[in-house]
C-alpha cells in the first residue's frame, strides 16, 4: 500500500513543479524578448539494497525554447530587435556578463545605457555610457552614434558599439536571473554577423493558448494523483478492518 501512496505523492509534487514552470511562462507572455522554458517528466528508478522496486517521476527543464517571438514596430530610436539568431550582451545584477533578446533600451540619469529591467548594456570595452546629446542612433551592426548638444544636424559621432553575440545554442543555459550564459562560464565573443533593427521590439515567444491548455492538463494530472492517494488511504483502512475481524 505504501508503494502506491508514495508514488502518487511524488507524482503530485512533480506536477506542482511543472505547473510552476508553466505558470512562469504564462506570466511572461508579454515580457520583451522572453524565452519560454520546456518542461518534461521522466522515470527515475530508486536504487538501493537489492533490486529496484519502485520508479518515481521527475520533472526537469531539458532546454529553453529559442524560437523567435513576434517583432513589432515602435518607432522609438532606442528600441532594437535582433534579426535572426543572436543576443545582446548585458551585465547581470551579480556583475557577470549575460545575454538577452530584450531590446527595450533607455538611458539613465547618469547616462548609462540599460535594458528595460535596468541591466547595463555591454559595449566593446564594458558598460556603455551615453554623454548628454540631442540625438542617439543605433546602427544595424550595433554602432551607437550621438549628436552632441549644440552640434550641427549632420554632426554624428560614433561613440561605441553594442556587443552582439551568437554562441551555439546547445552551449547556452538559462539561469535563475533569466539571462542566458555559456555553460562553461566563459564570455561569448562579439559576432559581427549579428544585426539589429532599430525602432522595433521582439516580444515573448510564449504561446499563451498552449500554456493555458498545458495548465489545465497539469491540473487534471494533479487531481488524479490526489485521488490515488485517497484510494490508497481507503484501501489501507479496509485492510486494517479485515485484520481486526480476522484477529
Amino acid at each position: 500500500m505504501d508503494r502506491m501512496l508514495y508514488i502518487s505523492m511524488n507524482a503530485a509534487q512533480q506536477v506542482m513543479r511543472s505547473q510552476a514552470a508553466n505558470s512562469n511562462n504564462l506570466a511572461n507572455v508579454n515580457t520583451t524578448g522572453f524565452r519560454a522554458d520546456f518542461e518534461q517528466f521522466r522515470s527515475m528508478p530508486v536504487f538501493g539494497e537489492g533490486l529496484p522496486t519502485r520508479v518515481y517521476s521527475m520533472s526537469e527543464r531539458p532546454a529553453t525554447d529559442y524560437q523567435q517571438g513576434s517583432v513589432a514596430s515602435t518607432g522609438r530610436e532606442l528600441d532594437i530587435s535582433i534579426q535572426g539568431e543572436g543576443f545582446i550582451a548585458v551585465q547581470g545584477k551579480d556583475g557577470r556578463e549575460g545575454y538577452t533578446r530584450a531590446g527595450d533600451l533607455h538611458i539613465t540619469e547618469s547616462g548609462q545605457l540599460v535594458t528595460g529591467t535596468g541591466l547595463a548594456v555591454m559595449g566593446e570595452g564594458g558598460p556603455i555610457a551615453i554623454p548628454p546629446s540631442e540625438k542617439v542612433e543605433i546602427g544595424a551592426d550595433g554602432t551607437i552614434s550621438v549628436r552632441p548638444i549644440g552640434a550641427a544636424a549632420n554632426a554624428l559621432t560614433q561613440l561605441d558599439r553594442i556587443k552582439l553575440v551568437k554562441p551555439e545554442l546547445n552551449q547556452l543555459q538559462k539561469e535563475a536571473d533569466g539571462l542566458m550564459r555559456l555553460a562553461d562560464g566563459a564570455d561569448a565573443p562579439l559576432d559581427a554577423t549579428v544585426t539589429i533593427a532599430s525602432g522595433t521590439l521582439e516580444g515573448s515567444n510564449v504561446n499563451a493558448v498552449h500554456a493555458l491548455v498545458n495548465m489545465i492538463e497539469l491540473q487534471r494530472q494533479y487531481e488524479m494523483q490526489i485521488k490515488m492517494m485517497s484510494t490508497a488511504e481507503k484501501n489501507s483502512d479496509s485492510t486494517a478492518r479485515l485484520l481486526q475481524i480476522s484477529s
